[in-house]
Formats: structure tokens, sequence, C-alpha cells
């Protein structure tokens, strides 16, 4: 999670490295270390008992983090006895298992695997294939080493999700099979030649039809115009997951309720069908509603997000109450059916936040009542009209981002749609209330250790995926997320990609820097992504700024996921310190979407005119005098422009007087990343604009506007979704991304 990472942050400079040289003289654990119960336990459960910080230094996970961290994964080890007891518990389970629950195969070759049993015992194995078939194509061997049989699968596997059950002497075993392309294919359209698009906040970007925020109707407009009048080939958007069902809404995109579904917030009720065929009196009723926002549109101040859907919702009441056709009708009887069960829990989940109040504060429902409680059944059959309501509404939603991705394609977008997936849900969410066992338990939540942008360390306040129950159910939570993610794009942005392979755990009370890693099966989860992703004609892009172990970064190319190349970060060796020099352009990845800058950076208008100085000096984010972070400011713009013109992007005297250039330079750092050989760019929509104001301040919360600035140009103005694609500026912008303006600076 950028955001959190603080990855984007300039404070990181070299007089601090000095100061802090790691100590690199110890790279691994001891052998007395390794020899100790508590370390054997944790390694055996999945645990990283030491890592290498972004500085280079090794660091041990102390004694407390382990033991808090086992307990989340309900495994004991609050004394030596109970240490004992647990490695002895977790032998005699490993020892039983037939097979592992999980299994990872690579379409097109062999997969062989052993079953723990003896090689004369009385076997019989079955695959069942996921469209419900037999496939037959597979051999029982012994084994001469293990003297355990091996299970041989044939190479013509087909991709999917498959069940393999075996029996041994009346003892059953069943495994989930995740056959998986071994790379996730580069589309055709894009091998051919490098395609670009556009990143934005959907929600900042409004019409007059707007209901003070923007909405699926405005995305809808936004990827046409995009196509049609810059030849953009997608549209990155923030993440769209599902809020809560009623104010206070939260207004972070990277905090959602559920990532299964989608925000209803977004919904444009003009779009709806059954909003065309109201009667007279119904249709005024939510026009009237609309009128009463309409005038915000057109304000450049934060948006009132609680204000915009407090609107919305009673008209999208009204139309929900309205007839629809049989036609209609039956097209959200196949929704509610497809959706599946997680359905019925979200919208029970929406209920209880409604009647009973946000489960918060004095609210104790989310902590006292389950979703079987019959108090909560009750509720259900009481409100049933609103409980259909919200899975209404989820029908709605789809829909209509269903109809922007189309509306992209047609119009002539490779890719259309990217989605971005954020790294968790909210501890007190649908998704962690639903289904409990899901999560780590004992209040566990996901961060990142001390590094030189946080030395405290920082806490997410998200509750980690339980991989023993990832494991053990062939992954199919994630599964879900990932396809309902690509119902409706052409590629999705997973944030903070390094929790397919870790998470950092911090158990509750011991704060951020006290935290240990837990891995993951990332073979299983990029095996997900590789099917999603193959079935969709789609692409994997991979957040990877910050400190990702090089390993990762290679095996997520093996399988064909973009990593993520940012301009203001992509110092040689990459160096973490404001004024090293950046990369030249052809030492870019090609594996890779390369942009210029990220939602947590002012625009590169305002970040070239220190606005972020400013901002975190006007907020008391800085823990050192403002000349000295302002210095390490200018020595990076510095850096920057010295590439800029090596490159002969600008000349001498353009770098001299950046602040009277400011739309010269950000249109040659564009031009320089059309040099790179990365398989996608991309420019911020705030950077065609000119706007100048931050979307997000990592560090602050109600401090600052949050994931509410509209979009507005460089004076202020708010542009309007009709009016962005037509403006000079962002037009030249364009045509720099299309490589049909070419600055010589000669």
């Amino acid at each position: 999670m950028d955001a959190q990472q603080g990855a984007i942050m300039t404070e990181a400079r070299s007089n601090e490295a000095a100061t802090n040289a790691p100590d690199t003289t110890q790279r691994t654990e001891s052998a007395e270390r390794l020899a100790r119960p508590l370390i054997k336990l944790a390694k055996a459960s999945g645990l990283a008992t030491s890592f290498i910080d972004q500085l280079g230094t090794y660091t041990e996970i102390s004694d407390d983090a382990l033991v808090a961290v086992l307990k989340a994964l309900d495994v004991d080890a609050s004394s030596d006895e109970a240490i004992k007891r647990s490695m002895t518990e977790l032998e005699a389970e490993n020892s039983k298992r037939l097979l592992p629950p999980t299994i990872v195969a690579i379409t097109g070759k062999p997969t062989s695997l052993t079953l723990n049993c003896p090689s004369d015992a009385d076997i019989t194995a079955a695959i069942m294939l996921e469209d419900g078939t037999a496939f037959d194509r597979f051999s029982l061997l012994p084994n001469l080493n293990s003297g355990q049989p091996d299970l041989a699968i044939a190479p013509d596997l087909p991709m999917g999700y498959h069940t393999l059950t075996v029996t041994v002497d009346g003892r059953g075993g069943k495994a989930t099979i995740i056959a998986a392309p071994a790379r996730i294919a580069v589309p055709k359209a894009v091998e051919e030649h490098q395609r670009w698009g556009w990143m934005t906040q959907m929600y900042s970007v409004r019409s007059h039809d707007s209901w003070g925020i923007g909405d699926y109707g405005d995305l809808k407009r936004l990827l046409a115009n995009a196509a049609e009048k810059s030849k953009a080939d997608f549209m990155l958007i923030n993440p769209i997951h599902a809020g809560a069902p009623i104010p206070p809404l939260e207004p972070s995109p990277y905090l959602p309720e559920s990532r299964r579904f989608l925000n209803v917030t977004y919904i444009r009720p003009q779009d709806i069908p059954e909003y065309a065929t109201l009667p007279d009196d119904v249709r005024a009723q939510v026009d009237a509603l609309h009128a009463s926002v309409a005038a915000r549109n057109d304000e450049s101040t934060p948006m009132d997000i609680n204000a915009a859907w407090e609107a919305k919702r009673p008209a999208l009441r009204l139309i929900f109450d309205a007839d629809r056709n049989n036609k209609r009708e039956l097209e959200f009887e196949y929704f509610k059916a497809t959706a599946g069960p997680d359905l019925n829990s979200f919208a029970t989940w929406c209920l209880c936040f409604e009647v009973w109040g946000a489960p918060w504060g004095e609210n104790r429902w989310f902590f006292e009542k389950t979703i079987d409680d019959p108090t909560v059944q009750t509720l259900v059959k009481d409100h049933h009209d609103l409980f259909e309501f919200n899975r209404w509404l989820q029908w709605i939603a789809a829909e209509q981002v269903n109809d922007a991705q189309h509306t992209a394609l047609d119009h002539g977008m490779t890719l259309g749609l990217m989605q971005d997936m954020a790294v968790g849900v909210h501890g007190l969410g649908a998704d962690a209330w639903a289904n409990p066992e899901r999560f780590a338990s004992g209040g566990v939540t996901v961060g990142c250790p001390p590094d030189f942008y946080n030395q405290q360390g920082q806490d997410w306040g998200q509750p980690p995926f339980n991989p023993r129950y990832l494991e053990a159910t062939g992954y199919q939570v994630y599964r879900e997320m990932v396809h309902s993610m690509y119902e409706h794009a052409g590629a999705v942005r997973i944030d903070h990609v390094l929790g397919l392979f870790r998470l950092w755990w911090i158990p509750q009370g011991l704060g951020a820097r006290n935290g240990a890693y837990v891995m993951y099966n990332h073979e299983a989860m990029l095996g997900v992504l590789a099917i999603e992703a193959t079935r969709a004609g789609g692409m994997v892009i991979g957040e990877d700024l910050g400190t990702v172990p090089d390993y990762v970064r290679r095996i997520l190319a093996d399988h064909g996921v973009l990593g993520t190349d940012v301009e203001w970060f992509n110092r040689v060796d990459d160096s973490p310190n404001a004024g090293d020099p950046y990369r030249t352009p052809q030492e870019y990845r090609k594996q890779a979407l390369a942009s210029v800058t990220t939602h947590d950076l002012p625009p590169t208008a305002g970040y070239l005119n220190f606005e972020h100085v400013k901002l975190r000096e006007e907020l008391h984010l800085l823990s050192e005098p403002v000349e000295v972070f302002a210095a390490s400011a200018m020595a990076e713009r510095t850096a920057m422009m010295n590439r800029l013109v090596e490159g002969g992007y600008i000349t001498q005297a353009v770098a001299d007087d950046a602040e009277g250039h400011v739309q010269e330079i950000v249109e040659a750092m564009h031009a320089m990343l059309t040099d790179t050989p990365s398989l996608l760019l991309q420019a911020a929509l705030v950077d065609g604009v000119g706007e100048c104001r931050s979307q997000n301040q990592p560090g602050t919360s109600s401090e600052y506007s949050n994931w509410r600035v509209p979009l507005a140009d460089g004076e202020g103005h708010v542009v309007h979704t009709n009016e962005v694609f037509n403006l000079p500026r962002v037009q030249s912008l364009s045509a720099v991304m299309r490589r049909e303006k070419r600055r010589n600076a000669s």
C-alpha cells in the first residue's frame, strides 16, 4: 500500500543514510537461535523469524511478537510446555494429511504429487474438473526414494480450479488443484507496441449530472472521451470496493468494508433503466434530490461525500421501489444467484449497520452477534425490503461498471478500465464480520516494519487473511474477489503486491515496530491471477514500490506480472537519497507500468513548486526543520532537471527557471516516459489539467481532505467531465504520450 509504505516521501536523505549506515556483518540467524524451540515452531508455522530491512540491516523478530502472531494463527507458544505441545500437534497433523489441501499445477507441464501413505496401500483417486467432468489422465507410481506413491498428472490438465479426491485404506483426502498458465500472456495489442493510458481519482471528476462526486456515469463518459479524443488505451482509477451503506462514509478507497463487492455511492441514478419509466411524480422527487446537491459539482472546495450520499440514497430507493419489467427482474434474480452467499452476507451486514448503527463506538453488535445469530436472521426477515435493496444496489453498480468497460472497448481502448485492488479491508467491515474465519484472530493488523521513511513502523489497521484458511479452502475467497474485478476490467493493479508473498502482522498492543512477517503461498495466488487474467485477456500490474526484495520482482516478472516504475523514485541503484542521479529512460524495466507520479504525491505541477513541503510544514508533519526538508526537495528537483537536460528534453535555461516553465517540464517528464521500454505508460489526469493540490497526504486523516479533492486546473477552476479532454493542455499532453509532440532542446 504505497500510501502507507511512505515510499513516496522525500525525507530519505544522504546524510541520514550515512548516519544510520547498516551493519551488514550478520545476514542470517545463528545456529543457537535456529535451535530454539520457539524459532522452530514459528518457522514450521509459516513465520519469518528474521529479515533484512530497507537499509540492509539484519533484524531478528522478538519473542513477544512471535508468540503473539502464533496465537493469532491459533498456535499456542505461551510457555516452553506449550511450544513443545504445539510442535507435536503440528507434526501429528502433517503426518496424518494424505495430501496438501491446495496444489498448484502449471498447464502444459506434468504435475507430480507424493501422497502421504505407503506405496502398497489400497489407493483410489479421482480428478473432477471445474466444469464437472472427470479427468482420468493421471497415474500412481511408486517413489523408490520415499517408499510413498507419487500421483502423476498429465500435462493436458486444462486451466481452471479442479478437485482431487484420494482414498487410502478407507481414509479420505481432498485437494483443490489450481491449474494455471506459467505466465500471464501479454495481450497481442500490447505486444505490438507500447500502450498508454490515464490515471485518475474517479470521484474527483464530475459533470452537471453528478450528485456532488464523480460517479460511474462520469467514468463511462471519461473512458469514451479518453479513447476518442486522446487515443488512450486504458484508465486506472481508485479502488471501487464496497464501503459503508450509510454515513459516516470512509473517504479512503484503500480502506473498504469489502473487496468482493462494489462501492454503490458511485451509482448514477439517471443511468438506471427504470429511471426513464418512473411515474412523473416519482421522477420529480428524484430530480429534486439531485437538484439539492447539483450545485456542488461546480465547487472546487473539498467534496462532502456524506451529503452526496444522503441525497442519492433516497433517490435510489425510489427507483428500487418502482416496477421492473420481467426481463429486468430475471436479470436481477440471475445476478443474485451467481453472486453466491457472500452477497447475502454483505447485504445482512449493511442491514445491521443501518438498523443498529455503525459497528464502532458504543454499538457492540459486531462483536456480540454473528451472522447466524437468530436475532440477525429475524432482522433480515423483518426488514427484507431493506435487505433486498442492498442486493439491488450491488446489481446496479455491477451493471454500470460493466457498461463503462464495454464503452471503453467499443470506443477503441485496448484494455479499458484498470481496477485497483486494495491491500485489505476494514476490521469492522462486512468481510470480517460475516466470515471471521477468513482472517487472523486476536486483533492482529497489517502494516510495515520501521524504515527510514517511518522509524516507528506503520499500522494500517486491517486484519490479514489467514493463510491456513486460504490454503484449506483452495483460495476460493481470493478467486471470487479477483474474478469479480475482471468481470469489468481489462487490467488489475495490486496495491502492495509484496502482500502476495508476506505481510507484516502487528499484534495488538505491541506497536508497529514489534511485528513479524507471515508468509503466504504466492504461487497459489499468482496462479489465481494468471487464470482470471487469461480468461479476461487482461493484465496484472503489481505495485512494487518501496522495500521489495529482488526475488519477489523476479518471480512476478516470471509470471508475467508487470512492476511499477515511477520517475520521481527511479534513481540510479535504487538510491533513497534525494539529490542522487536519476536513471536514464532506457534503464527502466520493459515489464512495467511506467509513470511520472503516483496518487500519493502532489500533481507534478505542485511537486515542482514544492507543494509537498508547504503542506507538510502546514500540517506539522515534519520531523526536522523545514529548511532541511526543503533543501532535500530542491536537490531532488535539481537531479530531475539534470536528467531532463542530459536527455535533451529541456534546455538548461528551462531547468534554471522551473517555476516559469512548469507545463513544459511536465510534458518533458512524460516525453521521457515514452523513451522507456516499458510496456505500459501512464499519465495522471491532474497533470493534464494543471492541478496542483494533493489528492492524499500520507500520514494524515482528518488533518487534510484526503480523497475528497475535486479535479480543478492550476487556477482552481473546476474541470467537468465533458470538458477534460477538450482542454488544450490535456490535448497537448496526449500528443506527447502518443509521441506526436517531441521536444528538441538542442
